[in-house]
């Protein structure tokens, strides 16, 4: 990322903690955000969109369930990230606002790096490159693609609202389109 939006995203940080919620930490919501954004992969890859109620907003639920139907069992092989898969995790684009009826909101974009072990072929629709990368030598060769996902967190700050924080947007670029 580039220094201005390093310093945008800490100064929103600060933000955060000085308006909204004193004990906010990137670095714990960052490990909440990874544990979630497992969790949801695996239940999406399987199917269980039940179990989702309570995690990702009901307007992205409603667009999952038609998109999951519709996947290839590679491509829905493909959205699990397991934790120990994920490489790399960064914050995107982080908003604060307030809706007409003065109720506040904090939305933080963040952006995930897994390896997964899917059968995708080497190129996927788009004609964009998917990276592999291959454990072990040429008999035992275990083929893993390092794919990409964005999933967007919003948390509501008004007074009385619950302290939770709900997915309100789920992008896999090329799987889940």
């Amino acid at each position: 990322t580039s220094p201005f939006a390093w310093l945008r995203t800490r100064f929103y940080y600060l933000l955060i903690r000085l308006y909204f919620d004193q004990e906010f930490s990137i670095e714990e919501f960052t490990r909440g955000a990874k544990q979630a954004f497992s969790v949801v992969s695996q239940l999406l890859s399987q199917r269980k969109l039940e179990l989702l109620d309570e995690l990702v907003s009901a307007e992205v639920l409603q667009v999952l369930k038609e998109k999951i139907s519709l996947l290839p069992d590679n491509h829905r092989d493909a959205l699990a990230a397991d934790i120990d898969a994920i490489m790399y995790t960064t914050e995107g684009d982080v908003r604060i606002y307030y809706d007409d009826d003065g109720m506040k909101f904090v939305s933080i974009l963040m952006r995930f790096w897994y390896l997964n072990g899917a059968n995708l072929p080497d190129e996927v629709p788009g004609e964009t490159k998917v990276f592999q990368i291959v454990f072990g030598d040429e008999s035992t060769k275990e083929k893993r693609h390092l794919l990409t996902a964005n999933y967007e967190f919003q948390r509501e700050f008004t007074e009385g609202a619950k302290p939770d924080w709900t997915i309100t947007r789920i992008e896999h670029p090329r799987l889940l389109e």
